[in-house]
């Protein structure tokens, strides 16, 4: 707990950067290392499963970052997610439910990594077929390349997004009981999850072909697909309240993290960042129990009396200090 501008999230960003080798919150290593300084570091001990861990991981502006996994070097910081879960709510992160399809996208496929990390590039691998087709249709429509040229990288996006279809349709598959049950649970009924897209063909790509290079862009595919959130009949982009759409991402992220516990055998932590403050006393009993003995969870709040029930840990947040109380 503490006041507002304490430090509670600095707190919370810090476990996920060293959990999982990057920020929720920004991509640019040199906004994690405080005015003045140079270099940063975070360590952290803890157990996973029946094993203990050390994780430690450093930034340096103009360096970037290096992690470690109990001491040994690894390749890449982003690698520490494939050894520990961490799932974090912001308030930004409404925008999975009220935002665009593009981050709605990105937060599907993400998952998608989380619970099959053997899948976790296909999206990335599919980007970059549909970049380097873009990139040919340009050539094609400028008179420097011929349309033969074209096939491979078609070939290359109808194998990928069909892939990329078909593993955003299961990874669905798999939360959506969960998060039925927990949105019910927190008050919002009959909620649903519909993947809205098809996999594309070399067929469907080439009956669009001129259309794509006169606008030097591939029209159909996995990356305009979207992922509608429902309760009842209701678009709940369109026509939820805030307060449903920090439910529908709650229960999103209560599913997940079940589903990681089930698959790993070991619970994700949970960084919870002013989750509080807008659900009633009664949804807040229902996260809390939830939560409870379901592994390791942070909760920030301004004051204790805003926690529904006992914590194990209470850490009182100041400027530059956290203390147990």
């Amino acid at each position: 707990m503490g006041s507002n501008g304490a430090g509670k999230t600095n707190l919370l960003e810090s476990l996920h950067v060293g959990t999982q080798g990057f920020s929720p919150r920004t991509r640019t290593d040199a906004q994690l290392v405080r005015f003045g300084e140079r270099s940063g570091r975070i360590a952290l001990r803890g157990r996973r499963g029946e094993s203990d861990v050390q994780l430690e991981v450093t930034v340096e502006v103009g360096e970037g970052k290096r992690a470690k996994l109990n001491g040994a070097p690894l390749r890449a910081a982003e690698q520490l997610r494939s050894e520990v879960a961490t799932l974090v709510f912001t308030p930004d992160r409404l925008a999975v439910v009220k935002g665009g399809p593009a981050v709605r996208r990105a937060y599907f496929d993400r998952a998608l990594g989380r619970l099959a990390p053997a899948r976790a590039q296909l999206s990335t691998e599919y980007a970059v077929a549909v970049a380097q087709r873009n990139a040919s249709l340009r050539r094609v429509a400028g008179g420097f390349s011929s349309r033969d040229a074209l096939v491979p990288w078609t070939e290359q996006v109808a194998t990928l997004g069909r892939a990329l279809v078909e593993a955003r349709n299961e990874v669905i598959a798999w939360l959506a009981p969960g998060f039925s049950e927990r949105a019910e649970e927190l008050g919002l009924p009959g909620a649903r999850m519909v993947y809205e897209g098809d996999p594309p063909t070399m067929e469907s790509l080439d009956a669009r072909l001129d259309r794509d290079l006169e606008r030097g862009s591939t029209g159909i595919g996995p990356h305009l697909d979207d992922v509608v959130l429902t309760s009842g009949s209701r678009d709940l982009r369109s026509f939820g309240s805030q307060g449903e759409q920090r439910l529908t991402v709650l229960a999103l992220l209560l599913a997940e993290a079940e589903l990681i516990a089930e698959r790993r055998g070991f619970a994700p932590l949970l960084l919870l960042d002013d989750v509080l403050s807008e659900l009633d006393p009664g949804r807040r009993l229902v996260l809390a129990e939830r939560v409870q003995g379901s592994g390791q969870t942070l909760v920030t709040a301004t004051q204790a009396s805003s926690l529904p029930l006992e914590p194990a840990q209470l850490l009182e947040i100041s400027p530059g200090l956290v203390r147990a109380t």
